[in-house]
């Protein structure tokens, strides 16, 4: 049997407590995870691609089955790549699933039968999303309540 091999991308500009949750929930449901960031060149982040993958890092270290990585281009073309034949998304909401249903079509047909796995998010994370963290962190408020303590002290300095 092949390793169930699981990409789930994202810009994790900054890492929220919800993207952990969905990945804690996957660590028994797929060999590998490969937490990777998309590089999007058209798209300046609020944060350096190095201090995301250092998050990244520090927050899942304790998962042995847990890669941290980044690309450009297509992620089915990394998903190929990693030969990884699932992905990993989670959905918020009704807008996260007609916007995820339709991604997952097209890299399903492009990916080679590429599987897009879906988790619901828990309530308690359905109202966080990195974009709205970042807006927050502009305006200068407090993110504690949406991303690990360790980032809010970071960037809080």
């Amino acid at each position: 049997m092949s390793k169930k091999i699981a990409v789930f991308p994202g810009s994790f500009d900054p890492i929220t407590l919800g993207h952990i949750d969905l990945v804690e929930r996957s660590v028994d449901l797929f060999d590998e995870i490969i937490v990777a960031i998309g590089i999007n060149s058209s798209k300046k982040g609020l944060y350096s691609l190095e201090k995301r993958l250092e998050w990244l890092d520090v927050v899942f270290k304790k998962y042995s089955n847990v890669r941290v990585a980044h690309f450009e281009g297509l992620t089915v073309n990394f998903c190929k790549e990693q030969k990884a034949g699932f992905l990993l998304r989670g959905l918020r909401n009704a807008s996260d699933f007609d916007y995820e249903k339709t991604i997952s079509q097209l890299n399903h047909i492009i990916g080679d039968g590429l599987e897009t796995t879906f988790l619901i998010s828990k309530p308690e994370y359905s109202h966080v999303s990195s974009t709205i963290v970042r807006e927050i962190i502009k305006g200068g408020g407090d993110v504690s309540s949406f991303v690990p303590e360790f980032i809010a002290q970071e960037i809080e300095i």
